[in-house]
């Protein structure tokens, strides 16, 4: 008999392109008041999980990461990285618990389960592991341990999370230092949702020193949709544009936009164009996200 891994956590359903943010999660569509909390569960037991389906583009780099990757028979049809994923059209978004039965899997790892897949599993006899966005790094740590107990590789998930924590640690504290009150803009898509600091995204920023611009709207979410006039009024020092992939923006179309010419980003070069899917994960590749941010301020004008 199979022993339960599922995790359950209720949260509000995501726009599909910014849902990758978070959690998705790619590409990081916007939520809010989810509970972030990762502490892995103790009841919660070890074992080689044989046939895993992944729907988490994020959990699918961990799983590769921490060498369960042999593991993995199905992932969703954002589940791009690595390169030799087994990539399905299963969705993340609207999932299809026949679809997913059809890949005869031991576990389903779900992310954020928005859709109360984890119960219609429960009811054909299907494991699953689910857990929401985090809000620190120091949730991400304890995510990845927790996903490698669930699949057989704590000793490998333990080894990376604190690789991963010696590096974001030493590229932060060997970072140019930023006057007081520099400010950014983070886009998550061309409509202008974007993150807060409570959010593990906005909290990487924050540790440079940087001063999150949507901290000021009154939204009562996270991941709050700006107005261009909000932005404008706010003339951040950089824009970090998260959505270069699924809308297309560019340092010229963000110069080209009514208004915008006028910002100090867009005078001063610190339109930042990012890879969706790094700044949107945080997996292994959240090291890279960071130095991306490092290496900016190095060149800061």
């Amino acid at each position: 008999m199979r022993q339960s891994l599922t995790r359950r956590s209720f949260a509000s359903p995501r726009r599909s392109l910014i849902g990758l943010v978070l959690t998705g999660a790619t590409l990081m569509a916007a939520c809010g008041g989810d509970d972030t909390s990762s502490t892995p569960d103790s009841t919660v037991t070890e074992q080689e999980a044989l046939r895993i389906v992944s729907l988490s583009p994020t959990h699918t780099e961990i799983l590769y990461a921490i060498g369960a990757g042999g593991d993995v028979v199905a992932v969703d049809s954002y589940s791009n990285f690595p390169a030799d994923t087994p990539i399905t059209d299963l969705s993340s978004y609207e999932p299809n618990v026949e679809a997913i039965s059809e890949y005869d899997p031991d576990l389903v790892v779900i992310g954020d389960d928005f859709t109360g897949l984890a119960d219609q599993l429960t009811k054909i006899g299907v494991e699953s592991w689910a857990l929401p966005a985090p809000a620190s790094l120091d949730d991400v740590y304890a995510q990845i341990v927790d996903l490698g107990a669930a699949v057989g590789h704590l000793e490998e998930a333990e080894n990376l999370a604190a690789s991963m924590k010696v590096e974001i640690d030493a590229v932060v504290n060997g970072a140019a230092s930023v006057p007081q009150g520099t400010t950014f803009f983070h886009e998550l898509d061309d409509t202008l949702y974007s993150v807060t600091s409570n959010t593990f995204v906005g909290s990487l920023y924050e540790m440079f020193g940087l001063r999150n611009i949507a901290d000021a709207t009154e939204d009562d979410t996270d991941y709050p949709q700006l107005s261009a006039e909000f932005v404008v009024s706010q003339d951040p020092t950089f824009i970090f544009l998260a959505d270069t992939k699924c809308c297309g923006a560019s340092v010229a179309s963000v110069g080209a936009r009514p208004g915008w010419d006028v910002l100090s980003a867009v005078k001063t070069g610190n339109v930042i164009e990012l890879d969706d899917d790094i700044a949107s994960r945080w997996g292994p590749r959240l090291v890279d996200f960071v130095k991306k941010i490092a290496d900016v301020l190095e060149t800061v004008r």
